[in-house]
């Protein structure tokens, strides 16, 4: 059976969830940060949400304060199919947001997945079996544009991408844009990115200014009006194991991914028509 006809067969009669990458080849724009505090403004309006952390570094794991103990099953194991999604799956603190965590291993994930089956579809198929309990799926990406970024870009629905307000930001967007497309022609027909975000915005800097209005000019409405600035507090929460909007939900930072999910979702839901 084909892989089309498989996951078809898979989803008759079920619920899907939207699955949303968040992507950018760019390291240090503000993925995981934007991954786990959008999750958690989403399931705060009581939206079931699941994180998928991608990244071998396992930044999002850290973020939601999941132990290094508590990923021994993840998402390699997921990927190269020597576990199913539900057991990789580990509840948060948070109601209604789970995560399925990174581990070391998937830094060979890369090279490993080259040689299976459906290489670039495991993901996808993973995730449209055990996923229907969800109403949004994240999947955070790591900063590189191989298999394992493709595997996400293949399962979602749509890319929303975090910019940093930096003076190569449209060219390093660029090449994300050319991939999505790529993808799009050869494997996934009706991916687009949902929305653009500006991260570490300096207001008292005058290029983060020059460029958020460059990218504006650019890419037009698809560019969310909320910003998110440069903040101490978004920073520090990883450390103690908590998205901003726990450790410290009324600095400018938590505030700023507040409204950023309210925009998300009214797209969404604008979206779903």
């Amino acid at each position: 059976m084909q892989t089309h006809e498989l996951i078809h067969s898979q989803l008759v009669n079920k619920r899907l969830p939207r699955i949303i990458a968040i992507a950018n080849q760019k390291g240090g724009v503000g993925k995981t940060t934007t991954a786990i505090n959008l999750a958690t403004a989403m399931a705060a309006v009581h939206k079931k949400v699941l994180v998928v952390d991608l990244d071998p570094q396992g930044n999002a794991s850290t973020g939601f304060g999941l132990d290094r103990s508590d990923r021994t099953i993840n998402s390699y194991h997921v990927l190269i199919g020597d576990a199913p999604l539900p057991t990789a799956i580990r509840q948060t603190t948070i109601p209604g947001l789970s995560v399925v965590p990174s581990g070391v291993d998937l830094s060979g994930a890369e090279i490993e997945l080259i040689d299976m089956e459906e290489r670039y579809n495991r993901l996808k198929l993973a995730l449209a079996e055990h996923t229907t309990e969800y109403d949004y799926v994240l999947i955070d990406c790591p900063p590189a544009l191989g298999l394992l970024t493709m595997n996400a870009l293949i399962a979602a629905a749509a890319v929303l991408v975090p910019l940093q307000c930096e003076f190569f930001a449209l060219e390093g967007i660029s090449h994300l844009v050319n991939t999505i497309e790529r993808i799009k022609k050869s494997f996934n027909p009706t991916l687009e990115i949902q929305g653009i975000v500006l991260t570490m915005y300096d207001q008292r800097n005058n290029l983060s200014g020059a460029v958020a209005n460059d990218v504006r000019a650019y890419f037009g409405d698809i560019v969310y009006d909320t910003v998110i600035p440069r903040n101490v507090r978004v920073s520090e929460a990883p450390s103690h194991g908590k998205p901003v909007l726990l450790y410290d939900t009324n600095c400018a930072g938590a505030q700023a991914y507040i409204h950023l999910a309210s925009e998300v979702l009214k797209r969404e839901h604008r979206i779903a028509g």
